[in-house]
């Protein structure tokens, strides 16, 4: 055996002291380089990832979660300042499952689970209270965390006491409010609207009015009651209606101009004056139902005809007029003189019908008094602002006097002249010096250097492959090569002698030395040992 690994040893050191100082070079590199592949094939194929199981804990919290991975064995890391512990991430399942089994992660805090699970009879009142004003507030932290955007939440409940009587007033409860939000998060009147609400209607006798809600960073979220009649009187509501129209405005203005000159050559800013005067009028008018003849509708007539003939006193009254109470019109007919003669009388009374108009109106609050719009273009050429003709410029102007003209309400900017349009736009062409660059989101996944550093082993290992392969190629010539020049030509002996058997058993000691030097060197043995 000892022979085997020798001659084994041998044949490789000769085969290494035959080859060239190249291809020892080579040999060694492909050597060195399989090494460390495989020890980076190792290292990364035993490797643990690790990903969170918990987040956002309590200290105590985590001390017990890590007390009980360390038990079952299992490698965890906390991180995050105590916040958060990572487990193998062929673990997370499992663990959740196990360490909800046996109550973990505890939070301190009581539930409605608890009435459930330790009601007994020998709890107080006051005890009965404290416990269900705790299991209030947890399950109301819980209800909030649902809410898109919010992590955790602590909430105070303050529950006033009972009267004694059935006459005393019930007095308002109040709750104080603490979310811990995502970074960057904002938050739609809506979504604040539905905090209030849900805390309102969970907590009996609670208004909205009575709740403070705010976030780790000492912001309020302030409850915006938006009544049926508001015509955004308030400031801060007139404010975000005029930066709602400047907005819109701008967005427009920015669409158009970015389609024409590209959206990174154009910048655009949009100043309004907006008029929050709410009228409302109250119109009572009458007018005829025929306009062109001053006229109504005739809904009744009336005549009366009155005649008189004699001797008497003559007729009295002026000619040509009717009693003052009528609405129509009577004349006297004079014959005769002396007192002697006749007259007659005729009254005719029409009734017209009108148009009666009552109207209410109540015009918009909202009307831009004023617009002014400030663009900034870049030229074509940054260095030559000659780049940009003046006709693009005039067709930029053109767009803003359109924008401005339709923009502006009709009772203020109708008599608009040219000049006065014009005034109220700005447009400068001239480098952007400032630009904002924008940095490229990475990607999740495996980064570009893996695939440069895989493609260069792979390289590696091709042009290795085809060294070796080429020289191991040359050494077979090399070697077919030696073995047909030392190949011994045998010449007939002319005093061919007669072989004696000593000289035969020499021939097949050579041979045998030569094929089998295994069974050789045991023979020798074996003759030493018995001598």
């Amino acid at each position: 055996m000892n022979e085997n690994v020798k001659n084994f040893f041998n044949r490789i050191k000769e085969y290494w002291q035959s080859r060239t100082s190249n291809q020892k070079k080579i040999g060694i590199s492909a050597i060195i380089f399989i090494l460390l592949l495989i020890s980076i094939i190792t290292y990364f194929s035993t490797k643990t990832t690790l990903v969170p199981l918990y987040s956002n804990l309590e200290p105590s919290e985590t001390g017990s979660i890590k007390q009980s991975l360390d038990a079952k064995g299992i490698k965890s890391e906390i991180s995050d300042n105590g916040k958060t512990i990572s487990v193998p991430k062929q673990d997370v399942d499992n663990l959740k499952v196990e360490l909800a089994s046996e109550g973990i992660p505890k939070t301190g805090s009581i539930d409605y689970s608890f009435f459930s699970q330790n009601a007994s009879f020998g709890m107080t009142d006051n005890e009965f209270n404290v416990i269900k004003l705790d299991a209030m507030q947890t399950e109301l932290a819980n209800l909030i965390k649902q809410v898109d955007g919010v992590e955790s939440a602590k909430v105070m409940i303050n529950m006033p006491d009972k009267g004694i009587f059935v006459n005393d007033p019930n007095q308002q409860a109040s709750a104080s409010i603490v979310l811990t939000t995502k970074p960057g998060y904002d938050f739609s009147d809506k979504q604040i609207k539905s905090l209030y609400n849900l805390v309102s209607k969970s907590v009996p006798n609670l208004p909205t009015d009575n709740i403070v809600i705010m976030n780790q960073n000492f912001e309020y979220f302030d409850l915006n009651n938006d009544n049926n009649n508001s015509t955004g009187s308030s400031f801060a509501q007139q404010m975000d209606i005029k930066h709602q129209i400047e907005r819109d405005i701008q967005r427009q203005v920015q669409t158009m101009l970015g389609t024409l000159m590209g959206y990174n050559k154009v910048v655009t800013s949009v100043t309004a004056d907006v008029d929050f005067t709410q009228e409302n009028t109250d119109e009572h008018l009458v007018e005829p139902v025929d306009k062109q003849n001053m006229k109504g509708i005739a809904v009744s007539a009336q005549k009366i005809t009155e005649t008189y003939s004699g001797n008497g006193s003559a007729a009295g009254g002026i000619p040509g007029t009717g009693s003052p109470a009528d609405s129509g019109s009577g004349t006297y007919v004079q014959n005769g003189s002396n007192g002697n003669g006749d007259y007659e009388k005729i009254q005719e009374t029409m009734n017209y019908e009108v148009n009666k108009i009552h109207n209410q109106i109540v015009q918009s609050p909202y009307k831009i008094r004023d617009l002014g719009i400030q663009v900034m273009v870049e030229p074509p050429n940054p260095k030559n602002p000659n780049s940009l003709p003046q006709s693009r410029i005039d067709d930029i102007n053109k767009i803003l006097s359109t924008i401005v003209r339709t923009s502006i309400d009709k009772s203020y900017g109708n008599n608009l002249s040219n000049q006065a349009v014009q005034n109220k736009i700005a447009v400068s062409v001239q480098p952007f010096n400032g630009k904002a660059t924008t940095s490229q989101v990475s990607k999740s996944g495996i980064p570009w250097w893996v695939y440069v550093i895989g493609g260069i082993l792979l390289l590696i290992i091709i042009v290795l492959i085809f060294f070796m392969l080429r020289s191991r190629r040359k050494d077979e010539d090399e070697e077919d090569e030696s073995f047909v020049r030392s190949e011994p030509i045998h010449i007939a002996d002319i005093n061919e002698e007669h072989e004696t058997e000593t000289s035969l058993r020499k021939k097949q000691l050579e041979k045998m030395a030569k094929d089998k030097p295994d069974e050789f060197a045991k023979l020798l043995r074996t003759w030493i040992s018995e001598e």
